[in-house]
């Protein structure tokens, strides 16, 4: 995708400048995520909890709702649609976009379609917007840069490898799980980056003999031999089929597999033979605390429960782009083996369930957690920079009309990431990967559509 600067002329819509007014006790905090899968949401949970905890009220938003006309929705669908049908055209597209400085010139008209959206879900009592997703920070960036808004703008990383997109010009601080991601964040010239750690549900917590047990006895699970817990993200998607069998024939351990809310895989994971197959289930922690080990192929928010929840994890048969990225940073922090084929899948297996490496990534995980500071510090910090410890006024905002050409040419750019993004590329893909396969792909993507 081709990159571009940003144009210098201003946007003719509504300007609130949001600021902090003089109130006393902790400020609001503005939380923008997205149900990209559940990672992004997950971690914006998590971040709430710690604020509300400490006395801040927390607003969340879904930044797939602050696009315009039913887009964001679309979008996801799309992604998803990738994902499952054409997954090394998505990772064509992550590959294009990994390295670039700055949006390319659709994905900034889309961005910005979102902006006037963004602002109107920013209580004037705010004291700083947090994002936990790659597009919102580009636009809380954007509104930065443009003094449109006038209270720090966090962006917490929520993957363990730091693609270009999460790094926008204009954000204020950029808070990372490990110093890996950190350092691939300040090599991408992201500003402030602080090493947070993550923040998971108290829920995840080391088992003891006794809660193992009646964690297995309460999902039916085995007693007495060695349970690999495989898990897909919310969604379901990658080589799972093959991962769970794979773990099965290894004989080193009974895979028990979560397929989120993909319930056709779990039923056909059970008519493969594979026994101990879910959909989506709320009782995470309870899954942890009956299995010996995690598989993973995305490297997102389960892997940090899981290193909560002290148990060693393996990335395998990662989906393409921050899949395999997200493998790679886990694996040199030490955190998560790689087992990049299947040759090697029952060795490390076995070394992370019996060895000393086991022991090692267990120690590493919970050290992970244990050292953490926490977002809170470096969100006090923010705010006691941008105001000197003084309530910042609040001004009234300038209102200007945008233009209705302006407005058709923004909707225009949507519509293009849309197609180019939901029908081009997966079809380019087909044609030129499995041309007999063209039909199927085209009438899934059409259904993406609808």
């Amino acid at each position: 995708m081709s990159t571009c600067d940003e144009p210098a002329e201003e946007p003719a819509f509504p300007r609130p400048v949001v600021t902090r007014p003089p109130a006393p006790g902790p400020g609001r905090v503005v939380i923008v995520s997205a149900s990209v899968g559940a990672g992004h949401d997950g971690a914006a949970a998590g971040l709430a909890r710690h604020l509300t905890a400490h006395g801040h009220p927390v607003d969340r938003h879904d930044f797939l709702d602050l696009l315009p006309a039913g887009t964001g929705r679309l979008l996801s669908r799309v992604y998803h649609r990738l994902l499952l049908w054409a997954p090394a055209c998505y990772q064509r597209l992550y590959a294009a976009t990994e390295h670039t400085r700055r949006p390319g010139v659709v994905w900034w008209a889309l961005f910005r379609s979102a902006e006037r959206r963004t602002l109107r879900a920013i209580p004037p009592d705010t004291c700083a917007v947090v994002s936990t997703y790659p597009g919102a920070s580009q636009v809380f960036g954007a509104l930065r840069r443009r003094g449109l808004l006038g209270v720090p703008a966090l962006t917490y990383l929520t993957d363990f490898s730091v693609h270009a997109m999460w790094v926008a010009p204009g954000v204020d601080a950029h808070l990372a799980v490990h110093a890996i991601p950190a350092a691939q964040a300040h090599a991408r010239d992201a500003a402030n980056v602080t090493v947070a750690g993550p923040v998971t549900d108290p829920r995840f917590t080391p088992a003891t003999a006794s809660q193992r047990r009646a964690a297995r006895a309460r999902f039916g699970l085995p007693d007495d031999v060695p349970l690999a817990l495989l898990v897909a993200g919310s969604w379901g998607v990658g080589p799972v089929r093959r991962a769970a069998t794979e773990i099965r024939d290894s004989g080193v351990a009974v895979p028990v597999v979560v397929c989120g809310r993909n319930q056709a895989l779990a039923e056909q994971l059970r008519r493969d033979g594979v026994g101990h197959a879910y959909g989506w289930t709320d009782d995470m922690p309870g899954l942890m605390r009956a299995c010996d080990v995690l598989v993973q192929n995305a490297g997102g928010l389960t892997s940090l429960e899981a290193f909560a929840a002290g148990l060693p994890v393996a990335s395998y048969r990662c989906i393409p782009g921050h899949g395999h990225t997200n493998a790679a940073a886990l694996d040199e922090a030490g955190l998560a083996a790689w087992i990049t084929g299947p040759g090697d899948l029952a060795r490390v297996l076995t070394e992370l369930l019996h060895g000393p490496r086991g022991l090692a990534q267990r120690a590493a995980g919970l050290a992970l957690h244990r050292s953490a500071t926490g977002p809170l510090p470096a969100i006090a910090v923010m705010l006691t920079a941008a105001t000197g410890g003084r309530p910042a006024p609040h001004p009234r905002p300038a209102v200007h009309r945008r233009p209705v050409r302006r407005r058709i040419g923004v909707m225009a750019a949507v519509a293009a990431v849309t197609v180019s993004l939901g029908i081009a590329a997966p079809l380019a893909y087909a044609y030129a990967e499995a041309p007999a396969h063209l039909p199927t792909v085209a009438r899934h993507q059409h259904g993406a559509a609808r």
